[in-house]
Formats: C-alpha cells, sequence, structure tokens
C-alpha cells in the first residue's frame, strides 16, 4: 500500500485521533501531514504498521532503540519485574543495580538520581546548578535542543528577525513564555569561541552555569571543536560555575559518552533514552560536591527532586538488561556501520547531482538538502530553508514508499539488529527517492 491513501487504517484512526487530541495527536513530533502511519508492532530493526506493512525504522523513536524492538534480553527482563510489581512507594535493589552500572561508565560520574525523562533530567540538572551556586541564569548554545523545560528551549528556533545585532537575543521558544524565562537565559553561539567567550564573561556573576551537548542536531550535527570544548570547560571551572553536559542523545557515541569521545569533563551530565532500553528514563549523574545540593538525609534538601515514577523497577530492570548490551564493541560496530550509511548517502546525493550533504557522528546521521558548511546553528538555519525542509518532507514520504522509516526532518539513527544489508537499502532507497524528485514538476533540487 502506497502513502497516502485516504481509505488506509492509518487515515481513518488519524481521523478518530483528531476527536480526542488538539491539532490530531497527543505527541507534536509523531504528526505529519495528510496524517501518520500507526504502527501495530516492531521486531529488531523492522516496525510493521496497522496496514501489515513492513519497514526499516532508521528513527528508532529519536535515538532511543540502540538495541531495536522488542530485544529478547530486555523484553524478559521488563515482563520478570511486571509479573512480581510495577512500582512502589519504596526503592529497589534494581534501583541500585542500574546505578552503580552506569555511575562505572564516567569518571565524572560520582553520585546520579533518576527521572522520568531526558526533558526532566536537564530540568533538575539546572536546577541543581542554581542550588549550588545560588546563581539565577544559566547558559546555552542557541539552537540547541534541551528538551521541553522553558528554560532550556530560550533560542531554539529563533530566526534571522530576532538574532540579534551584536550578541544572539534569549528568545522563547512557545508563546506565553514569560520575560522572567528569557532573561535567565544566557545564549551563546555554538562553535565560536572568542564571542561565547565574552557574552559568557559578561554574564559570570548572574550565571549558574552552562548547559552543553557537544553534537547537537539543530547546529548540523557536528561536534563542538576542541576549542571550544575547552573554553567553556576553563570558563566554567574558572568561576566554579556548573558545566552541564547534555548526553541524552550523545551517550550512544561511546562506551563512557560523547564526553568520553571528546575529552569533556562536565560536572553534571543528563542521560536517557538508551539507558533505559526503550522504557521512559532520565537520568542526572555528576560530582559529588555538586550532586550533594539533592541530600535530604539531614533535612530538607538545597534542591528537592522526587517522582512518582522515577527509578520504577520495570524500568531499572529493563535499563540493567540494556547496559549489559551497551557494550565497547557494540558501540563501535554500529559506529562503523554509521560511517557507511553517511558514505553511502553522499553517494546517493552525488548520482542523483542534487545539492546537498550527511552529517552526523557515530550511529547517527542527518542529511540537508545544502553544501554550505555547518558547524552552528545559523548556517543550519539556512540550509534548512522553507524550500528545503519541504524537500525533505518529500524525501521522507518518498522513503516510506521503498520501506524505510526516517524522520522529516533529516534525522535517523541506526541500531544493532541492522547490518550492511540495512544501510546500503537505506543508501539505494535515498537515492531512488531523490530521482523521483528531481522528476516532479516545480521541484528545483539545485541550490
Amino acid at each position: 500500500m502506497s502513502y497516502p491513501d485516504p481509505t488506509s487504517r492509518s487515515a481513518e484512526l488519524s481521523r478518530r485521533a483528531e476527536s480526542v487530541y488538539p491539532g490530531g495527536t497527543t505527541r507534536g513530533q509523531t504528526y505529519y501531514a495528510p496524517y501518520p502511519i500507526y504502527a501495530a508492532s516492531a521486531e529488531g530493526c523492522r516496525v510493521t504498521d496497522v496496514e501489515g506493512v513492513e519497514r526499516i525504522d532508521f528513527v528508532n523513536n529519536y535515538t532511543v532503540q540502540f538495541f531495536g524492538h522488542s530485544h529478547p534480553d530486555i523484553v524478559a527482563a521488563v515482563q520478570d519485574q511486571a509479573a512480581r510489581a510495577m512500582c512502589f512507594t519504596m526503592p529497589t535493589e534494581l534501583d541500585i543495580d542500574l546505578a552503580e552500572m552506569v555511575l562505572a561508565r564516567a569518571a565524572s560520574f560520582d553520585k546520579l538520581r533518576y527521572t522520568n525523562t531526558g526533558t526532566e533530567a536537564v530540568m533538575h540538572a539546572v536546577k541543581g546548578a542554581r542550588a549550588y551556586t545560588g546563581k539565577p541564569k544559566i547558559a546555552k548554545c542557541e539552537g540547541a535542543y534541551h528538551g521541553a523545560y522553558d528554560y532550556a528551549e530560550v533560542s531554539l528556533d529563533s530566526d534571522p528577525q530576532s538574532w540579534g545585532q551584536e550578541a544572539p537575543l534569549s528568545v522563547g521558544h512557545t508563546q506565553g513564555v514569560p520575560d522572567g524565562v528569557t532573561s535567565d537565559v544566557v545564549v551563546i553561539p555554538f562553535n565560536d569561541v572568542a564571542e561565547s567567550e565574552r557574552i559568557l564573561e559578561a554574564h559570570v556573576d548572574e550565571l549558574a552555569g552552562v548547559l552543553f551537548d557537544a553534537v547537537p542536531s539543530r547546529c548540523g550535527g557536528i561536534p563542538a571543536s576542541p576549542n571550544y570544548i575547552n573554553m567553556l570547560k576553563s570558563f566554567t571551572r574558572a568561576y566554579d560555575r556548573v558545566f552541564i553536559l547534555d548526553e541524552v542523545v550523545t551517550w550512544r557515541l561511546d562506551h563512557g559518552g560523547a564526553q568520553t569521545r571528546y575529552g569533556i569533563e562536565p560536572d553534571m551530565t543528563t542521560l536517557g533514552k538508551v539507558i533505559g532500553g526503550g522504557m521512559p528514563i532520565g537520568v542526572v549523574a555528576g560530582r559529588d560536591e555538586v550532586m550533594s545540593v539533592y541530600d535530604s538525609s539531614a533535612g530538607k534538601a538545597a534542591c528537592s527532586h522526587s517522582g512518582t515514577f522515577s527509578g520504577n523497577p520495570v524500568t531499572m530492570a529493563a535499563g540493567i538488561a540494556a547496559m549489559k548490551l551497551l557494550t565497547p564493541e557494540a558501540i563501535e560496530r554500529l559506529n562503523q556501520l554509521g560511517e557507511r550509511a553517511r558514505a553511502g548517502l553522499r553517494e546517493a546525493f552525488r548520482q542523483a547531482d542534487i545539492d546537498g550533504q550527511v552529517t552526523g557522528e557515530g550511529s547517527m546521521i542527518l542529511m540537508h538538502f545544502s553544501s554550505e558548511p555547518l558547524g552552528d546553528y545559523r548556517a543550519t538555519y539556512r540550509a534548512h530553508t522553507e524550500k528545503r525542509a519541504e524537500m525533505l518532507d518529500d524525501l521522507f514520504r518518498c522513503l516510506l514508499n521503498r520501506g524505510v522509516l526516517f524522520s522529516t526532518w533529516g534525522l535517523g539513527c541506526l541500531s544493532t539488529p541492522m547490518g550492511e544489508a540495512e544501510v546500503d537499502h537505506l543508501a539505494e532507497a535515498v537515492l531512488d527517492s531523490l530521482k523521483e524528485m528531481k522528476a516532479q514538476e516545480g521541484k528545483a533540487l539545485a541550490s
């Protein structure tokens, strides 16, 4: 069955959804026009929709499914724990077991706390940094995504009208964001060492810390330069400000995450996605001194933290199984497969004679309909103009009809059930899709 088909089961379900959800979805990123395809089941690296159509999953719930779908070890762990109990008002040995496994992965980890999502982890890390320093403001890179916390979303999608003349302006992501939020966020340009340092120095008296993603997808999927990382490290150490590294996505890059891969020494780290094995999870980990703000053993903590489902035993069981599978060998194999995938996609753009490029690190992939050098938010913004964003949307739909599930904005990732056959199929499907798009009337694919 080709997409779209107004008589399909997915189209029918989408119409039902419109009657119960604002905009027809309870999760904005899963919606696309004219209707999203509804999943029925999945196994390994393939997902089957409600029509029975099978596709290779290169989205993996936005980098969550490192081990693919329904890995037998993770399924068995979840089933076993669910049969015992779903959740308690008491801690379990499982949450200690998983904590010990996570803490052993990085030198910067002394203690940790669980949350339910990456967004929550970022929120509590920011609150913890404020409690530790007594300062109100947080700095972040322009365009960097750190979840749905108001402060973390500032200047996520700013445009030329709101970029400012001297330094990036703090712009709310959604309507109704109070001025008090934007005024407490200092925005710095990704990979611009001199300008970022100047801005940080100008606000140092009010800064609690810096929130940082080493490979922000909205800044092109290009890693931060060593000089930029060193500047942030030097600045935060010189003034005793908290260096928060967001590894919710990048933890899949190395056995010890991006901090091991790029030599970063954060004070706090936020984790999620991969370490939950497909179950909801978030983690704040860091140095003893900083993490002590959450200590309530002697009375009210400097930064209170709890959560009804934080550390729930089903997630803990899934996480333990996932961490056993997340070996250096598994990560390295998938990173090498990522190199093959990116090379194949670059060749597809070349053979189709279409202006484009492929970025990403390790097992992550980003496609762009632009040859402009990337490396910061503004260059990536220009590379994803309305016309080029429409091209990515068209590519997504063409891939659906070739047995491939990718994201609507060019982001994909790999999972361990994949091999050369799957990534080669992706390259072939992209090449065929680009040729189809080029043949369509009114599409100007060359810049």
